[in-house]
């Protein structure tokens, strides 16, 4: 009878955790606060436009309803650096005149404007735009500074934890932590490096923390989460990017020796051999982009997708069964989000341990 009372006990809490998460989730959805036009009329809900807008990179912190932190603009053009606050823009209604030029933000990408408030009627518009770079903090980048902050926090405390209780039982948060690292270095760095696996420990923890930190952030509906970090191709080809120079830079004689004088190979095949081992050099860092970016993207788009439901129907009749199928989805991306951290890691270590592999005869 007493444990049965503190099994249910502990499954009310769960349901009035997961009662809390879910309605914090419909009202900080953006279509929640329905905007209406001048004559009045309610607006027509867009779930695509929802949808996309929460996937993209924003110039503002979305917090609840229409409720939004502006944040720093930073662009550098042909005369100079402007900084400003993205509040100028008023969400893509107004434009801004800085220093230099007047801007415009479409689609949350921000253009020069001409002296006509067009974007392209002259030559020179389009040069300003080619020179445009735009260096601001965006919501990807405070995502991304939030993952930094926990991931030192992290190791910083596990290490302080290992130097003060040197031989001694993991305790707290460190016994947490051992099981994940031990799990890193003895299932995916330690089969599929071999012996030198200690150089490459310090890149794959923090590739798999860093992945799986920023897809659980992603996971979070409502400030300070939501935003799409791994699910932007940018930030999963810059992880690709690292995997493909420190495979390449860490190859061995008999790693290039198979690429451009492979054995058992006619002469006259060699260039066709060059091509295609380059290719696979190229092709195999693109897989662990797109597949990292293809699976987060599409999990915040079904979950989006699913509460759209409720505005798409507006009634709440649908509630229940659009909140059950969201649920089960963030569950199961809570799955994806450890799964694609784990994938890319080995995929990586594995690569590491082709291109260090001692040759056998």
């Amino acid at each position: 009878m007493y444990n049965s009372s503190i099994l249910n006990s502990k499954i009310f809490t769960l349901l009035r955790i997961c009662a809390v998460f879910l309605t914090l989730t419909i009202f900080s959805f953006p279509a929640f606060s329905q905007e209406e036009h001048a004559e009045g009329a309610e607006k027509k809900f867009e779930p695509s436009e929802v949808i996309l807008e929460h996937i993209a990179d924003s110039h503002s912190l979305h917090i609840i309803g229409n409720t939004s932190i502006p944040l720093p603009v930073v662009l550098y053009t042909d005369k100079g650096f402007e900084v400003f606050s993205a509040a100028h823009f008023e969400h893509g209604h107004a434009d801004y005149t800085g220093k230099y030029y007047t801007y415009r933000l479409v689609n949350d990408k921000i253009n020069i404007v001409g002296e006509n408030n067009t974007l392209s009627e002259s030559a020179n518009v389009a040069k300003w735009n080619s020179s445009l770079i735009d260096l601001s903090i965006t919501r990807n980048v405070v995502s991304m500074w939030m993952g930094i902050i926990i991931l030192l926090i992290i190791f910083l405390s596990v290490s302080s934890a290992y130097k003060k209780r040197a031989g001694k039982t993991p305790k707290g948060f460190q016994s947490f932590m051992e099981p994940i690292i031990l799990f890193v270095r003895d299932d995916i760095a330690r089969p599929n490096i071999g012996y030198q696996y200690k150089r490459f420990m310090p890149l794959l923890l923090t590739i798999f923390f860093f992945i799986w930190i920023n897809n659980l952030i992603g996971l979070v509906p409502f400030f300070p989460g939501g935003a799409n970090l791994t699910g932007n191709i940018a930030v999963t080809l810059v992880l690709s990017v690292i995997t493909l120079i420190v495979v390449n830079l860490n190859g061995n004689k008999h790693y290039w020796q198979h690429v451009f004088v492979p054995a058992d190979v006619p002469v006259w095949i060699w260039p066709l051999w060059w091509v295609i081992e380059l290719v696979g050099i190229i092709s195999k860092p693109f897989a662990l982009m797109i597949r990292l970016f293809a699976n987060i993207t599409a999990g915040h788009i079904i979950v989006l997708s699913l509460i759209s439901l409720i505005f798409v129907f507006k009634s709440f009749a649908i509630a229940p069964a659009s909140v059950a199928f969201v649920v089960f989805m963030d569950v199961l991306e809570l799955l994806v989000a450890a799964l694609q951290a784990f994938i890319f890691t080995l995929l990586t270590a594995l690569f590491i341990g082709t291109a260090i592999e001692e040759h056998h005869h």
